[in-house]
């Protein structure tokens, strides 16, 4: 490699591209995220000061999405895009602004590394992780929309049985935020599907301003879900294509609904709450 050639800590060629896309058919009217598919830090960032244990849990990633995204876009032929960071080096599902942007305490865990991160190196982390994932997204709307397919955007994700020692009943969530074009009849799909508790906006809600939804179909007035699976329903490769097959069977004929296809700005609940009390 010449002099001029030289790495920098930032040069792309140090890792793997931050983002995995799946290709597909944007005549599905489907486009697949997966917001927090993987535990992976870059060389550089080490382990962020963290026993190798801690990239096991929750706080690295969601366990068993990615996996279901990848087989739900296997099956739906449609187009999936993952990130290949974790959430622990920042967290693509929350806005620039957003205080959570970069943990550095996530769940009980102190995270080392990220302690003493400066805005610079926020910014940094900003350029080189959750812009390239951000831009696939746009990039990918973009297309489907020039091309007459407005599509529905659905994120996977996926959450702890236990919180705080509190077990969640719920399955399976679908969360939203004041576009119910889309949630509502996955929501009573699931609901008609054999023994299984289904949370509505549960174990979350769905109204959070500048996640990704809200940045890239709200804004845009595409339908739009995210679903939250439990993580242990998902852990194993049995699971998460059980979990792809039901979704797959769910979402196909709904993605072929003409009202889902035309995009219609519905605004946000959290902003609404936001002016509301003055924000």
């Amino acid at each position: 490699m010449p002099a001029s050639a030289a790495l920098t800590l930032d040069d792309p060629r140090l890792e793997p591209c931050p983002v995995e896309t799946i290709p597909g058919s944007i005549r599905t009217g489907i486009l697949i995220l997966c917001d927090h598919a993987s535990n992976a830090v870059p060389p550089d960032l080490g382990d962020l000061g963290l026993p190798a244990s801690e990239f096991e849990r929750h706080i690295a990633y969601d366990i068993g999405a990615a996996a279901v995204t990848r087989s739900l876009a296997r099956r739906l032929g449609a187009p999936a895009i993952l990130t290949r960071f974790s959430r622990l080096v920042i967290d693509p599902n929350r806005g620039r602004d957003d205080p959570t942007l970069v943990m550095r305490l996530s769940d009980g865990a102190v995270v080392p590394g990220n302690a003493r991160v400066d805005e610079a190196e926020v910014q940094r982390r900003i350029a080189r992780f959750y812009d390239p994932y951000d831009d696939a997204i746009a990039d990918a709307i973009h297309t489907a929309m020039a091309a007459g397919h407005p599509p529905v955007v659905v994120t996977v994700h996926s959450f702890t049985p236990v919180w705080r020692g509190w077990p969640r009943p719920w399955h399976v969530g679908i969360l939203w935020d004041a576009d119910e074009r889309f949630a509502k009849p996955l929501l009573e799909g699931l609901a008609a599907e054999d023994g299984l508790v289904v949370g509505n906006n549960e174990p979350y809600d769905g109204a959070l301003a500048g996640d990704t939804v809200d940045r890239h179909a709200t804004v845009r007035g595409l339908a739009n879900a995210l679903i939250e699976i439990r993580q242990d329903l998902i852990a194993s490769e049995a699971g998460a294509e059980e979990w792809a097959e039901r979704f797959a069977r769910l979402l196909e004929p709904l993605a072929g609904r003409a009202e889902l296809r035309e995009p219609r700005i519905f605004g946000t609940r959290t902003r609404d709450r936001l002016r509301q009390h003055g924000g």
